[in-house]
């Protein structure tokens, strides 16, 4: 019973392991197929992978690893963060204000990235956008406040320390790439191989310049914070305010009005000169056409119906030729030649009507 037993479990633990020691062959495989692809990828041009861009990572690595997210000696100086920040001022004079704004920030050394202004006395406003350095950032916003009333300030952070460390890490590897390449280009013995490695050589030095493109933005946003600046009158302020009720609404829609008059208007001045250049055609042709038609007028017959008569019924009496008068009965005794009969006039009042000759005839004495 012990043998049968053994037998019978012995069997299957057997396939079980069989199956088990396949499906790790395979996983090994697998790995060791992708390794070989990865290293024949890296090599340009089917040379073998330098070892340049591990060297280059293990570097960006060791670079890396102060200003890491996970460092926990970072101080607050050595992170990268962009300043962003926004005031608004209510000043009596705007212009002024806008030019005492300009003073405080070339003295702090920054510039003017932007110069907006609108209106003119009570209704006049400035935007301004202004780059100062990080260091004179709070500074120069506590300054532009004391020009007036502030009625609002905003200051927004960012952190930029990861992708600036990651930036460099990538910048690092990619000028490592870019020395193999050229390495393996000089040792190229081919025509083939050296278009291959002229080829990879210049894709690695355009990401590499698009990477360093993108640290120099990173460094101009860290170093250099951004201000932007609303200087408004009283005014100005009461205007910018929401409004409700009738005379609001009245006034909403008069500068509705307005604005679309003036659509109209610049749409039209745009057009009028294609209608003008369209118009003389038009006319021209216009005029032949009525010349054509009054010519044809004054070929038509005067009196002469414009239109020909369509024939139609003839009214009875009117236009028809008179019937001849029948036979006179012949007696049979009489040798006399019967004298025709006299047709009897018609009974309409008017008298004996003229016979076809034009002579009237009276009726014969009994």
């Amino acid at each position: 019973m012990v043998d049968n037993g053994r037998r019978r479990w012995g069997a299957p633990l057997v396939a079980l392991g069989l199956v088990a020691l396949v499906a790790v062959g395979g996983c090994s495989a697998d790995r060791g197929s992708d390794s070989e692809r990865a290293a024949s990828d890296n090599a340009a041009g089917g040379a073998p992978a330098p070892a340049a861009p591990e060297a280059g990572r293990d570097a960006a690595g060791s670079d890396a690893a102060p200003g890491g997210a996970g460092g926990v000696d970072l101080r607050v100086d050595q992170r990268a963060i962009v300043y962003t920040g926004s005031v608004r001022v209510q000043v009596d004079d705007v212009d002024r204000a806008a030019q005492d704004t300009v003073a405080l920030v070339t003295a702090a050394g920054g510039f003017v990235g932007g110069d907006e202004r609108r209106g003119v006395d009570e209704d006049a406003r400035a935007q301004l956008e202004l780059r100062v350095p990080a260091a004179r950032f709070t500074g120069v916003v506590d300054g532009i406040a004391k020009l007036g009333e502030q009625q609002w300030r905003e200051i927004r952070t960012e952190d930029v320390t990861e992708q600036t460390v990651d930036l460099d890490a990538r910048i690092t590897t990619q000028r490592a790439r870019v020395e193999s390449a050229r390495r393996l280009l000089a040792r190229a013995s081919s025509i083939s191989d050296l278009v291959q490695l002229e080829n990879e050589l210049g894709r690695r030095e355009a990401d590499l310049a698009s990477l360093e493109a993108k640290k120099r933005r990173l460094a101009d946003l860290t170093a250099l914070s951004t201000i932007n600046v609303s200087l408004v009158t009283e005014n100005t302020r009461t205007s910018d305010t929401d409004e409700t009720g009738f005379l609001a609404g009245l006034a909403s829609g008069w500068r509705t009005f307005l604005d679309s008059v003036t659509v109209l208007v610049t749409v039209l001045g745009a057009l009028l000169p294609w209608l003008v250049v369209l118009a003389v055609p038009v006319v021209l042709v216009w005029r032949l056409a009525r010349r054509r038609r009054q010519r044809r007028g004054a070929q038509v017959v005067p009196g002469a119906p414009a239109y020909p008569m369509m024939p139609g019924p003839v009214p009875a009496g009117v236009g028809a030729a008179p019937r001849p008068a029948p036979p006179a009965q012949r007696s049979p005794g009489s040798g006399t030649s019967p004298r025709p009969a006299t047709p009897a006039p018609p009974s309409t009042g008017g008298g004996t009507p003229p016979s076809p000759g034009g002579v009237s005839e009276s009726p014969p004495a009994p």
